[in-house]
Protein backbone atom coordinates (compact mmCIF):
# COMPACT_ATOMS: atom_id res chain seq x y z
CA UNK A 1 0.00 0.00 0.00
CA UNK A 2 1.11 3.51 -0.68
CA UNK A 3 -0.10 5.50 2.32
CA UNK A 4 1.04 9.07 2.74
CA UNK A 5 0.48 11.18 5.85
CA UNK A 6 0.77 14.96 5.65
CA UNK A 7 0.53 16.64 9.05
CA UNK A 8 -0.38 20.32 8.74
CA UNK A 9 -2.07 20.53 12.14
CA UNK A 10 0.79 21.87 14.25
CA UNK A 11 0.09 18.98 16.64
CA UNK A 12 2.36 15.97 16.94
CA UNK A 13 0.66 12.75 15.82
CA UNK A 14 2.14 9.29 15.42
CA UNK A 15 2.28 9.20 11.62
CA UNK A 16 3.87 5.73 11.51
CA UNK A 17 1.02 4.36 13.60
CA UNK A 18 -1.58 5.93 11.29
CA UNK A 19 0.16 4.37 8.28
CA UNK A 20 0.25 0.96 9.99
CA UNK A 21 -3.44 1.23 10.94
CA UNK A 22 -4.48 2.28 7.43
CA UNK A 23 -2.48 -0.59 5.95
CA UNK A 24 -4.16 -2.99 8.36
CA UNK A 25 -7.65 -1.75 7.46
CA UNK A 26 -7.00 -1.84 3.71
CA UNK A 27 -5.49 -5.31 3.89
CA UNK A 28 -8.41 -6.65 5.96
CA UNK A 29 -10.82 -5.12 3.45
CA UNK A 30 -9.12 -6.91 0.56
CA UNK A 31 -7.79 -3.81 -1.14
CA UNK A 32 -5.03 -4.31 -3.69
CA UNK A 33 -1.56 -3.76 -2.17
CA UNK A 34 -0.82 -1.21 -4.92
CA UNK A 35 -3.69 1.07 -3.86
CA UNK A 36 -2.89 4.61 -2.76
CA UNK A 37 -4.30 6.52 0.20
CA UNK A 38 -3.60 9.99 1.54
CA UNK A 39 -4.15 11.01 5.16
CA UNK A 40 -4.16 14.73 5.83
CA UNK A 41 -3.99 16.00 9.42
CA UNK A 42 -5.20 19.58 9.78
CA UNK A 43 -5.96 22.14 12.48
CA UNK A 44 -9.45 23.27 13.50
CA UNK A 45 -9.44 26.30 11.20
CA UNK A 46 -8.57 24.26 8.11
CA UNK A 47 -11.09 21.57 9.07
CA UNK A 48 -13.78 24.23 9.57
CA UNK A 49 -13.08 25.58 6.08
CA UNK A 50 -13.30 22.09 4.52
CA UNK A 51 -16.40 21.20 6.52
CA UNK A 52 -18.21 24.34 5.41
CA UNK A 53 -17.05 24.17 1.78
CA UNK A 54 -17.83 20.49 1.19
CA UNK A 55 -20.57 19.66 3.69
CA UNK A 56 -22.22 23.07 4.11
CA UNK A 57 -21.89 22.85 7.89
CA UNK A 58 -20.13 25.34 10.16
CA UNK A 59 -17.29 24.56 12.56
CA UNK A 60 -14.67 21.85 12.59
CA UNK A 61 -15.55 18.19 12.35
CA UNK A 62 -13.48 15.17 13.33
CA UNK A 63 -13.00 13.40 9.98
CA UNK A 64 -13.80 13.97 6.32
CA UNK A 65 -13.33 11.52 3.45
CA UNK A 66 -12.82 12.51 -0.17
CA UNK A 67 -12.95 9.44 -2.45
CA UNK A 68 -11.06 9.53 -5.75
CA UNK A 69 -11.87 6.29 -7.59
CA UNK A 70 -15.44 5.05 -7.44
CA UNK A 71 -15.16 1.99 -5.18
CA UNK A 72 -18.08 0.21 -3.57
CA UNK A 73 -18.20 -2.85 -1.34
CA UNK A 74 -18.90 -5.94 -3.40
CA UNK A 75 -17.62 -4.23 -6.55
CA UNK A 76 -13.91 -4.90 -6.26
CA UNK A 77 -13.12 -2.87 -3.16
CA UNK A 78 -14.93 -4.49 -0.27
CA UNK A 79 -13.95 -7.44 1.85
CA UNK A 80 -13.07 -10.35 -0.38
CA UNK A 81 -13.84 -13.99 0.15
CA UNK A 82 -10.98 -16.36 0.88
CA UNK A 83 -9.19 -17.21 -2.35
CA UNK A 84 -10.39 -14.13 -4.23
CA UNK A 85 -7.78 -11.91 -5.83
CA UNK A 86 -7.43 -8.37 -4.46
CA UNK A 87 -9.29 -5.66 -6.32
CA UNK A 88 -7.47 -3.67 -8.98
CA UNK A 89 -5.10 -0.97 -7.70
CA UNK A 90 -6.73 2.39 -7.20
CA UNK A 91 -6.22 5.88 -5.89
CA UNK A 92 -8.62 5.61 -2.96
CA UNK A 93 -8.67 9.26 -1.94
CA UNK A 94 -8.04 11.41 1.10
CA UNK A 95 -8.95 11.02 4.74
CA UNK A 96 -8.74 14.33 6.62
CA UNK A 97 -8.35 14.20 10.41
CA UNK A 98 -8.42 16.96 13.02
CA UNK A 99 -6.44 16.00 16.15
CA UNK A 100 -7.82 18.91 18.18
CA UNK A 101 -11.39 17.66 17.69
CA UNK A 102 -10.19 14.08 18.22
CA UNK A 103 -8.61 15.12 21.55
CA UNK A 104 -11.93 16.52 22.80
CA UNK A 105 -13.89 13.47 21.65
CA UNK A 106 -11.29 11.02 22.96
CA UNK A 107 -11.40 12.67 26.39
CA UNK A 108 -15.21 12.53 26.42
CA UNK A 109 -15.13 8.86 25.40
CA UNK A 110 -12.45 8.07 27.98
CA UNK A 111 -9.95 6.54 25.57
CA UNK A 112 -7.66 9.44 24.61
CA UNK A 113 -6.59 11.19 21.44
CA UNK A 114 -4.58 8.39 19.82
CA UNK A 115 -7.40 5.84 20.10
CA UNK A 116 -9.86 8.42 18.78
CA UNK A 117 -7.61 9.16 15.78
CA UNK A 118 -7.43 5.42 15.08
CA UNK A 119 -11.23 5.20 15.18
CA UNK A 120 -11.63 8.26 12.95
CA UNK A 121 -9.03 7.08 10.45
CA UNK A 122 -10.77 3.70 10.18
CA UNK A 123 -14.12 5.45 9.80
CA UNK A 124 -12.77 7.70 7.04
CA UNK A 125 -11.29 4.76 5.13
CA UNK A 126 -14.61 2.93 5.26
CA UNK A 127 -16.27 6.01 3.76
CA UNK A 128 -13.69 5.95 0.95
CA UNK A 129 -14.66 2.34 0.31
CA UNK A 130 -18.31 3.30 -0.11
CA UNK A 131 -19.71 2.63 3.35
CA UNK A 132 -22.15 5.12 4.86
CA UNK A 133 -24.30 5.43 7.96
CA UNK A 134 -27.24 7.59 6.89
CA UNK A 135 -29.78 4.76 7.11
CA UNK A 136 -30.17 2.44 10.12
CA UNK A 137 -29.04 -0.69 8.23
CA UNK A 138 -26.04 1.15 6.77
CA UNK A 139 -25.17 2.46 10.24
CA UNK A 140 -25.32 -1.02 11.73
CA UNK A 141 -23.14 -2.47 8.96
CA UNK A 142 -20.55 0.31 8.94
CA UNK A 143 -20.14 0.64 12.70
CA UNK A 144 -20.09 -3.14 13.13
CA UNK A 145 -17.32 -3.43 10.57
CA UNK A 146 -15.48 -0.49 12.12
CA UNK A 147 -15.61 -2.23 15.52
CA UNK A 148 -14.32 -5.50 14.05
CA UNK A 149 -11.44 -3.74 12.29
CA UNK A 150 -10.43 -1.84 15.42
CA UNK A 151 -10.64 -4.96 17.57
CA UNK A 152 -8.36 -6.83 15.14
CA UNK A 153 -6.05 -3.77 15.07
CA UNK A 154 -5.68 -3.82 18.87
CA UNK A 155 -4.40 -7.40 18.61
CA UNK A 156 -1.59 -6.49 16.19
CA UNK A 157 -1.01 -2.82 17.06
CA UNK A 158 2.65 -1.99 17.64
CA UNK A 159 3.25 -0.92 21.23
CA UNK A 160 5.01 2.43 21.64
Amino acid sequence: MSIEVNNESGVEVDEELLVALAGHVLERMGINPLAELSILVVDEEAMSDLHERWMGEPGPTDVLAFPMDELRPGHGAGARQEGDAPADPALLGDVVLCPQVAAKQGAEAGHGTEAELELLCTHGILHLLGYDHAEPEEHKEMFGLQGELLEAWREVRPQR
